[in-house]
């Protein structure tokens, strides 16, 4: 019998790979158990990298979502795991030192045992303090190799940085093979290199499985000293995400690999429940592509969960695009053309940048100049005339050094814009800012919370956070999803007319129990506005008044919870008894 293969689900990327939100708090709650009862796991990812910005999206608090997630998962003795971008913490951008430092603190008290490091450069200076941050706190810091493939990206080039964060600290190295990219054998050669340097080093494979690679590198792996493997599971494994745990252990038990069994009853019941989930709201966010794979995506070698923002981008530019080509006489682009044509472009550009490996935030910045460069052509113009700051910033080397070198022509560029290169520790470039962020808390009367996560908040995702606090990013939210509804209506062809008799039929009518003129408003002295649509009501609200003619103001009631679907009278109109005000469809606080 060979060594035992542990399991990872990664329930936090799952959902990152396949579309733009998470679940509620209210739903990781209620998957938690099911995740438990299937007894193969040995860790869950539950939180880190989008997590918690996508909580403030909602209005939701992220540390309650974390606190509440991780529970269950340290009540089973199963480990949680997290994703952190190192010198960018959880946002695509840098974070001052403080705000780092900070931020171990805050997930180990909220019950996260492990921190996934990595940084798209691979730079090390950007790494080693945050492991440093995360043993002081009481954390268990895995330092991560981004895995691309490229003639720099050698098994010597990633040993190397092995060494320097094993000997910084780090008892985990993770291989993370975010597009999958990664070929089977190097990712074996690599594995046993640093099993024979360092054999109590704990090895993690993360590997997408987009261009189809991912079962044949995780069996590499395993025969090469892995100890941990992330998986998925339906109804969002395979396709741009990751391989399903059912699949994956049957393979290895094949191989003579001890692994855990999978209690299938509860899997199913978790398979469904996950699906109630994206039935419920979560799939209106999903792009259908990327329940797909795709060889293709070993040509450019950007990351599968980039692929529903790329084809959106696309699309926003595709008619754009055809109609300069219409203007020139030139036939126009099928959209696989175009993404044909930016893949090409972005296996030009990428080298001229120096390898940066494709992801978060790198994989962005190199789509984007592909992007511009492609747009250029079409009109005629040169490459490389729109480079956005952050790019430059990569570029000159703010955010670390490259891991090949630039090309002459990008050098060159660079100068004439008078810009100059850096080669220091980026963490330099951004000073301390906490206190800066603790006195607006104490000027605005808000709680740092225990353990400063609150604080921690604000100093992370400062834009989302004072719209979380000011009620603004869930009604944002909510004028999102009923927009994400009636787009996917009308994508089924239904007409104006029949998305209104669908919403009506899922929702309830408000009538006026009274003849008179209908007041929206809850305080009679203060006309207002009728009710947005995905307003929220509870069983106690006031809908509305009605003024009838003998001069009393009846209160229309809700007596349920539930949203507004359509408003049917103007303010001031005059009703009937009986007439329908608004259908308000029931259902939980989204938030």
């Amino acid at each position: 019998m060979k060594k035992e293969i542990k399991f990872s689900l990664v329930y936090r990327d799952m959902w990152q790979s396949s579309g733009k939100y998470q679940p509620r708090v209210d739903q990781l709650v209620k998957i938690a158990p099911l995740i438990v009862e299937m007894g193969c796991f040995a860790r869950v990812e539950t939180n880190g990298g989008a997590f918690e910005q996508v909580n403030l999206l909602y209005g939701e608090n992220p540390n309650k979502a974390v606190r509440e997630f991780t529970k269950p998962f340290n009540d089973a003795g199963i480990q949680t795991h997290m994703l952190d971008r190192g010198l960018n913490g959880l946002r695509m951008y840098p974070v001052p030192a403080d705000v780092r430092q900070l931020m171990y603190k805050v997930k180990h008290a909220q019950g996260v045992d492990i921190t996934r490091i990595f940084c798209g450069l691979n730079e090390v200076r950007n790494i080693i303090p945050s492991i440093k941050y995360a043993l002081d706190s009481g954390m268990i810091p895995q330092a991560t190799l981004c895995i691309t493939f490229s003639p720099v990206h050698t098994v010597e080039y990633y040993v190397s940085i092995a060494d320097q964060l094993i000997a910084a600290g780090a008892p985990e190295i993770c291989l993370k093979d975010m597009a999958g990219v990664g070929r089977p054998g190097m990712l074996g050669r690599l594995t046993k290199a640093i099993k024979e340097k360092h054999p109590e080093t704990i090895i993690q494979y993360h590997g997408h499985s987009g261009p189809g690679l991912s079962m044949a590198s995780i069996l590499e792996v395993c025969e090469n000293g892995a100890d941990i493997i992330d998986v998925a599971m339906e109804p969002l494994s395979w396709g741009k995400v990751h391989p399903d745990v059912i699949s994956v252990q049957a393979m290895l038990k094949d191989k003579g690999f001890q692994v855990a069994e999978i209690n299938m009853k509860a899997y199913m019941k978790a398979r469904a429940m996950t699906q109630e989930f994206i039935d419920d709201f979560l799939g209106y966010f999903i792009d259908p592509t990327n329940k797909h794979m795709s060889s293709l995506l070993l040509k450019c070698g950007l990351p599968g969960g980039m692929m529903g923002s790329m084809m959106a981008d696309l699309k926003g530019v595709h008619s754009g695009i055809n109609m300069i080509l219409r203007s020139k006489n030139e036939p126009e682009l099928h959209l696989d053309d175009l993404l044909l044509m930016l893949f090409d472009e972005v296996e030009y550009v990428w080298p001229k940048l120096g390898y940066p490996p494709l992801v978060t935030p790198f994989s962005q910045y190199v789509k984007n100049v592909a992007l511009m460069n492609v747009m250029a052509l079409v009109k005629g113009e040169s490459r490389w005339s729109m480079i956005d700051t952050h790019t430059w910033s990569m570029i000159l080397g703010k955010s670390g050094k490259l891991p090949g070198a630039l090309d002459a022509e990008i050098i060159e560029l660079a100068k004439s814009k008078g810009y100059e290169f850096v080669d220091e520790d980026p963490q330099k470039n951004y000073p301390d800012q906490l206190e800066e962020y603790r006195a607006e808390m104490k000027e605005n009367g808000w709680d740092c919370g225990p353990d400063d996560e609150e604080l921690f908040e604000l100093a992370m995702h400062d834009r989302q956070y004072r719209d979380y606090k000011s009620g603004v990013a869930k009604k944002r939210f909510e004028e999102e999803l009923q927009r994400a509804k009636d787009a996917a209506l009308a994508v089924q062809g239904f007409s104006e007319e029949e998305v209104k008799k669908i919403k009506r039929a899922k929702a309830e009518p408000i009538t006026a129990l009274e003849k008179g003129r209908i007041i929206w408003e809850i305080d009679v002295t203060s006309p207002s506005m009728p009710p947005e649509v995905g307003r929220k009501y509870t069983p106690d609200d006031t809908v509305c008044y009605i003024a009838t003619p003998w001069g009393t103001y009846d209160k229309v009631m809700a007596h349920f919870a539930g949203r507004v679907v359509e408003v049917c009278a103007k303010q001031g109109e005059l009703v009937n008894k009986g007439d329908v005000l608004a259908y308000i469809e029931r259902g939980r606080d989204i938030a």
